[in-house]
């Protein structure tokens, strides 16, 4: 296939090799191109590609995957379907749709981004990576280098959906039954610890009928005494059982178990008095699972879903939470829940319909409707994919259908009467807050990639790879169709005022359009894909980032006002700050850069080992957080001074979020934890539990609770509390889910009787 841009290379390589003979364009090509090509790429392009396939980690190993099984010759080929890894491949260019199936055409891509390069990158991606290479140059023999516990459990959730070597799966398997065999071991330790109890009461038994002999009075004491020993042996077992269901992340259980030690353990008295070391056992280990190494608890665990969890979204007022997931029903029609819970962790509501993954979650502005857009897997050609709208109460209002193909966005209208969809069908949907369907907009003739009302919501912004923007009234009339743009639309984005639209594109452009459609400017320069615009607090500032590392700042005229250029890589991300006065830029090339709205380079934020993932302001504007796939988070003052450097991860930083009141911030990691930290970068907590990689990190509008969502298939709320009962705090946890759970056992349903009054408030820290 022809890349005008490689052709335009070629033709420069040509002329400059010119010894007055026929050129040999395929010894060019192979020597001044595909050979040590990241140094011979210039102006990047062979590079871009690479960045666009392997920028999202938790999306690479998808892309690459499909990727590889285009590159593997078949009988039956890839279908160019709607997926959005499909979509998401072809975008990057390195393939093409030819006769409804993906393609590699074009020579040069099929020389450098080969099927070792593939999997070289797959090998990068793998995260048994140093234990496999390990047990593979042992012959397969070091049993020490297969993956256990937890390490083993994530390995198979990221093996699931993947398409692994022969070798991968051995080295599974081989670990799977190691972990079976220290299993069987464990279980064989704790029956021995529970058979010497058993010996120790029958011992006991045997010297209370010994006793009997000498005095009935006397031996009813002594028995007693030595019942009293063995109920705080058996206590003193539960607590080494609750220290070992600790330290496997299983922390709910373990407070549970903990919980059992203290009912175990007897009542001292004149006569009886615990033993020091038993009794500093016990307290000692309570204390430091509730308090010493957490302020923020689990406060319930919302495990109803049986596969992972896909979204997680709270209502407007924060009371309650949303999540999806693909469960693995046994029906045919519900393979896709959502899930309504109470703050308090209580199960509300199952929603059950949709028949395959649920892509968008949203509630309404006022919270009294919850949508949900699935691509199912009807047997319709036409309804491929759904919309339903439920009550809070979790009754199913109405289902949307009607869309042929993947919905890439669901929006409110501000005031929340209108329902938009957008879908790579190519059309958009308008539905009344009843379900009832008020238009379909048909008029776009490619799919549509973002949807925005205006703030007023009188008008509804549709851009789509057809390369055209169309401007809709409120009840579906087509007002404009903005056109210009010489590739697909890839952002679109209001002026604060409503008064202006800019639209950035495949086509290195940005074109500002008045809301009447009228084309005001179009803004050039970029020499790269433009991947994102953003408007300035005040909407006097325009910031545009590319793929050609630079950001350009324009006045809300069209003039140019700076061209950002120092950064050495792609631009992964741009903001402004509340105030609007400062911008900041981050990076592949490991910086983060602050520049004045005037264009000026105020600071360079240098330090990170890996390229810059994500950034964020604190509410204030006075701190920036930004997190790199160095596995650090650093925090920084406005003034360019480094103030912290949070270390600790055993895996990348994933998502970071800042408190309401700007001084908690929380980040969630690969390596299953979620960290929380002081506004002066102190380590307040570990939140551990979770058996997954942590996608997801959010704090509820008032602050007081954190939402987190694993690949664990559990999405866990966590609050800030104290107490001065250790005993009384552990009971009041749990009670809820002693007395509504009907998996409890009799016996640990009485485990709090008569503990606390089950009405302590848990305040925030």
């Amino acid at each position: 296939g022809g890349q005008p841009f490689l052709t335009q290379k070629l033709c420069k390589i040509i002329v400059q090799n010119n010894d007055s003979r026929t050129p040999d364009v395929a010894e060019l090509v192979q020597t001044y191109i595909i050979n040590g090509w990241e140094f011979h790429d210039h102006p990047e392009h062979l590079r871009t590609i690479r960045d666009r396939l392997l920028i999202n980690e938790k999306r690479a190993s998808r892309l690459l995957g499909l990727y590889q099984q285009v590159l593997i010759p078949s009988d039956n080929g890839i279908i160019a379907n709607d997926s959005p890894e499909a979509m998401e491949l072809r975008l990057t260019g390195l393939v093409v749709k030819h006769e409804d199936q993906l393609q590699v055409t074009n020579y040069i891509y099929q020389q450098v981004f080969n099927l070792q390069w593939v999997e070289q990158e797959l090998a990068k991606l793998r995260p048994y990576s140093e234990g496999f290479t390990a047990w593979q140059k042992s012959g397969y023999q070091d049993e020490s280098r297969l993956l256990r516990g937890q390490t083993l459990a994530d390995a198979l959730v990221w093996a699931r959906d993947k398409n692994l070597s022969v070798l991968d799966y051995r080295f599974l398997t081989a670990s799977q039954e190691l972990e079976k065999e220290a299993m069987v071991e464990i279980n064989k330790t704790l029956e021995k610890a529970q058979w010497k109890a058993q010996r120790r009461l029958g011992i006991i038994s045997f010297i209370a009928l010994a006793l009997l002999f000498v005095g009935a009075v006397i031996a009813g004491v002594r028995l007693w005494r030595e019942n009293l020993k063995v109920a705080e042996a058996e206590a003193v077992q539960k607590s080494v059982t609750s220290q070992l269901l600790f330290e496997s992340g299983q922390d709910f259980e373990a407070l549970l178990q903990a919980l059992r030690a203290v009912k175990q353990l007897p009542r001292p008295n004149l006569i009886f008095q615990l033993q020091d070391d038993s009794k500093m056992q016990i307290t000692d280990f309570l204390r430091q699972l509730i308090y010493k190494y957490r302020i923020y608890r689990e406060r319930n665990r919302l495990t109803k879903h049986e596969d992972d969890v896909s979204a997680v979204v709270f209502s407007p007022d924060g009371e309650t939470i949303a999540t999806a997931s693909s469960d693995n029903s046994t029906s045919l029609r519900d393979k896709t829940v959502v899930k309504l819970w109470g703050r308090d962790g209580q199960l509300l509501q199952t929603l059950t319909g949709h028949q395959g993954y649920v892509s968008a979650i949203a509630f309404s502005p006022d919270g009294k409707i919850i949508a949900t857009a699935s691509l199912d897997n009807s047997t319709s050609l036409r309804d491929k994919t759904v919309v339903k709208l439920w009550g809070r109460d979790g009754q199913l209002l109405q289902t949307l259908t009607g869309h042929q193909g993947y919905v890439s966005a669901i929006a409110f209208s501000p005031d929340g009467e209108i329902i938009a969809t957008a879908s790579l069908d190519k059309t958009v949907k308008l539905w009344g807050r009843d379900g009832q369907l008020l238009q379909t907009l048909t008029e776009h003739q490619g799919g549509i990639s973002a949807i925005a009302f205006s703030p007023d919501g009188e008008i509804i912004a549709t851009a789509s790879l057809d390369k055209t923007v169309k401007l809709w009234g409120r009840d579906g009339q087509l007002l404009q169709t903005l056109t210009g743009h010489q590739d697909g639309v890839s952002a679109i984005a209001f002026s604060p005022d409503g008064e202006i639209i800019a639209t950035a594109s495949l086509d290195k452009t940005v074109k500002l359009w008045g809301r009447d459609g009228q084309l005001l400017q179009t803004l050039t320069g970029h020499q790269g894909y433009v991947w994102a615009v953003a408007f300035s607090p005040d909407g006097e500032t325009i910031a545009t980032a590319s793929s050609d590392k630079t950001v350009k700042l324009w006045g809300r005229d069209g003039k140019l006002l700076q061209t950002l250029t120092e950064h050495q890589g792609g631009v992964s991300a741009v903001a402004f700050s509340p105030n609007g006065d400062t911008i900041v830029i981050t990076s592949w090339d490991k910086t983060v850069k602050l520049w004045g709205r005037d264009g000026k380079l105020l600071q360079t934020l240098t330090g990170h080992q890996g390229g810059v993932s994500a950034v964020a302001f604190s509410p204030n504007g006075d701190t920036i957080v930004i997190t790199s796939w160095d596995k650090t988070v650093k925090l920084w003052g406005r003034d360019g001074k480094l103030l912290q450097t949070l270390t600790g991860y055993q895996g990348y930083v994933s998502a970071v979020a800042f408190s309401p009141d700007g001084e908690t911030i929380a980040t969630a990691s690969s390596d299953k934890t979620v960290k929380l930290w002081g506004r002066d970068g102190k380590l307040l907590q570990t939140l551990t539990g979770h058996q997954g990689y942590v996608w997801e990190v959010a704090f509820s509008p008032d602050g007081e609770t954190i939402a987190t969502a694993s690949s664990d298939k559990t999405v866990k709320l966590w609050n800030s509390w104290k107490f001065d009962r250790l005993h009384e705090w552990g009971c009041n946890w749990v009670r809820d889910y002693l007395e509504n759970n009907p998996n409890v056992s009799e016996s640990d349903k009485r485990l709090c009787d008569g503990v606390g009054d089950g009405k302590s408030e848990v305040k925030s820290k």
